[in-house]
């Protein structure tokens, strides 16, 4: 197996790695400590799109964990700056949240409902049936289809909740149109979030919860990855997937000396 070189650059995901249903896990405070005194370059991502990074920079900072507004990257920020590539000042119709609608207008997008460019779904906690209506419409229209992220489901206190991936199921099976999903476990959402860092996936790791998001972005876009335990999946898990993680850890705490 080749030598990987040292890490230079660090990519953890947010839930299941540093919170766990809006309590800090233990070491996350102490390895974001360290990152911040080491110098390197990092950043927290999250596929969810609700929360502009200012916000989530708020909800972390309640939590007792500081880091930097330019540190966050959610899959909001990753599906604007996709688009800004792909069609610069587009039209869209958007299901979704502040997160969302906030992004696409700072890099110059119109929202609107009449013969939009893209349909994007992205996370929201209330799915309008009125609003998935207007979305088949659109796409049977001609409108482009997006999702922000692939995940079925969300955790909530009472349970798991139906998240952006069920709802794009619904959509696709009334159109026929499968979305493009930007986020994890694509790669584009790893390799445009070691840009805006100006990092190399070689020099870098990806830190998750998840073999089937967050260990597969990482091993697709070339990085290290460690998986830890706190999260979705458990040890037992891992040997139900064709591919592994480079490295296996209990928690954040034990990553702390890595840095």
């Amino acid at each position: 197996m080749t030598e990987r070189k040292p890490v230079e650059s660090w990519l953890t995901d947010m839930d299941g790695v540093l919170i766990h249903e809006g309590v800090p896990i233990p070491g996350a405070d102490a390895f974001l400590k360290r990152l911040k005194e080491s110098g390197k370059p990092f950043l927290v991502l999250t596929n969810n799109s609700i929360y502009t990074a200012r916000d989530l920079h708020a909800r972390l900072a309640r939590m007792g964990l500081d880091v930097p507004t330019e540190s966050l990257w959610t899959s909001a920020l990753a599906t604007a700056k996709f688009l800004d590539n792909q069609h610069p000042g587009g039209t869209a119709y958007v299901i979704g949240e502040a997160g969302l609608t906030t992004a696409l207008h700072d890099i110059g997008y119109v929202l609107t409902d009449h013969d939009p460019d893209f349909v994007i779904l992205g996370e929201t906690r209330t799915y309008s049936f009125e609003a998935m209506t207007k979305a088949v419409r659109l796409i049977n229209n001609g409108g482009r289809f997006i999702a922000t992220n692939p995940d079925e489901t969300g955790p909530s206190a009472e349970g798991a909740l139906p998240a952006t991936g069920a709802v794009a199921a619904l959509i696709t099976k009334a159109t026929g149109k499968d979305p493009y999903f930007v986020g994890k476990p694509n790669p584009l959402m790893m390799r445009t979030g070691l840009n805006a860092i100006g990092a190399h996936s070689e020099t870098s790791a990806m830190i998750g919860d998840r073999m089937d998001t967050d260990v597969l972005a990482g091993l697709e876009a070339g990085m290290e990855t460690f998986l830890v335990l706190t999260g979705v999946t458990g040890k037992s898990d891992i040997e139900r997937y064709p591919f592994r993680p480079t490295n296996v850890v209990d928690s954040i705490a034990d990553l702390v000396d890595r840095v």
